[in-house]
């Protein structure tokens, strides 16, 4: 019986070994994986921060002026003034929906003379 017990436990020692053989491996992989996607959200964020950069810089107002005035004949854009705007109060603001009274609660003369004079 012993002998049994010895080679029962010898081949689970073999078996855990191999399991935690397998989940290194397994757990490797996923740290491999994920360090290239850091890398690949770091390259993203670089590539974001050089557009930026490059839209800032294609928005100057006098560069967006000068190709106004050169394309003038084909768009017609002209500057904006502060009347082309509208005025806050030219601005019709929907009025709030007045909802239905569902449970009406009725008061007494008794429980409204205690809310004027609270003793």
């Amino acid at each position: 019986m012993r002998g049994f017990l010895f080679v029962f436990v010898a081949c689970a020692v073999i078996a855990l070994a191999f399991w935690a053989y397998q989940e290194n491996y397994t757990t490797q992989t996923a740290i491999r994986e994920v360090r290239g996607l850091y890398s690949d959200i770091g390259a993203a964020h670089d590539r974001l921060k050089m557009l930026r950069a490059e839209w800032a810089y294609l928005n100057r107002p006098d560069r967006l002026a000068d190709l106004a005035d050169l394309n003038f004949d084909r768009l017609g854009l002209l500057p904006l003034r502060p009347e082309a705007f509208g005025q806050v109060g030219q601005i019709i603001y929907p009025l709030p929906p007045i909802l239905p009274i569902t449970d009406p609660i009725e008061l007494s003369a008794d429980m409204i003379d205690l809310a004027e004079d609270p003793l």
